[in-house]
């Protein structure tokens, strides 16, 4: 592991999610990604999240995959779930069935039924931080349409409820204004394709995709971009440019199948996803191919 220094701290694998082949959900494979995970140097898991396809899943099958990731995990490997639900109560029983399950963090998106109004985002995130465990605000405006903006983001750190965001807004001018608003919030980089931007403007964590496929070479290309030391960014920016071209397709609409696709090439579980994501259209499966197999033939792993 990195040698986080706090539990939302390092780099956190948004875990894909094995299915059998009539989709259920593959509970032995999904324990013993974790434990590769955990060997190849990651500092824990983020379960059901987005690339964990939790809004597919039966409410058993979600609190499964939660006690999995923490049975899977050996002593000090963080699991910080995602607890993302439409109303702030239920994101709330959420928080509480990780907290039972033995998490050590949490990860949350702001309510998303619909364009929420500020007060509302704050309700919510008040309501989850009453369970205890460390929240990681996730800011994805994209598909959300709720943006947490560094002056929202400050308020809410100020009172206590969040300790760090996950910034997907592939804006790395934000990092800025977050530290100047809030200096105690820690930023962790949400999407891998900014990972160095963000790494040289102070992250302290990667909620991370394409470290499924390669953990050992990612965990050390997080190192180099956060270490602060210029010759580390020197050994880190040709790594970069090596692994840009597959770690962009984690910022694409089709991050999870792309993801997916990339880890059976590489001769792990990947598979099929639940609908409604649909398998990969002919072109777009030659150029992930292409990709994942380029950056496999130079060794990295």
């Amino acid at each position: 592991m990195t040698g986080s220094t706090k539990p939302w701290h390092g780099v956190h694998v948004a875990t894909a999610l094995p299915f059998h082949a009539d989709l259920s959900v593959d509970y032995d494979a999904y324990a013993e990604h974790v434990r590769f995970l955990a060997a190849g140097g990651c500092d824990g898991v983020t379960p059901n999240g987005s690339l964990g396809e939790y809004q597919t899943l039966t409410p058993e099958e979600r609190a499964r995959v939660v006690e999995t990731a923490v049975a899977a995990s050996p002593d000090g490997f963080g699991v910080m779930p995602g607890v993302a639900a439409y109303g702030a109560l239920e994101a709330r029983r959420w928080a509480e069935q990780a907290a039972a399950a033995g998490a050590t963090s949490l990860l949350l998106l702001p309510p998303n039924a619909y364009r929420a109004e500020r007060e509302a985002v704050v309700q919510h995130y008040r309501e989850v931080a009453k369970v205890g465990l460390p929240v990681v605000a996730y800011n994805n405006p994209i598909d959300t349409k709720v943006d947490l903006t560094p002056e929202l983001l400050a308020e809410l750190h100020a009172e206590g409820t969040i300790v760090g965001v996950k910034e997907f807004t592939g804006d790395v001018r934000r990092a800025y204004r977050i530290s100047e608003l809030a200096p105690g919030l820690d930023i962790l980089v949400g999407a891998d394709d900014v990972l160095l931007e963000l790494g040289m403007a102070g992250a302290v964590g990667w909620i991370a995709g394409y470290p499924n496929l390669i953990p050992q070479d990612t965990v050390e290309l997080y190192r180099l971009a956060t270490s602060g030391d210029p010759a580390d960014l020197a050994r880190a920016l040709p790594v970069y440019r090596d692994l840009h071209p597959l770690l962009r397709w984690d910022s694409k609409i089709e991050f999870v199948q792309s993801i997916k696709l990339s880890m059976d090439i590489a001769g792990l579980k990947g598979g099929a996803c639940r609908p409604p994501r649909l398998p990969l259209a002919p072109e777009l499966i030659a150029r992930i191919t292409a990709d994942t197999e380029a950056v496999l033939a130079k060794g990295y792993k």
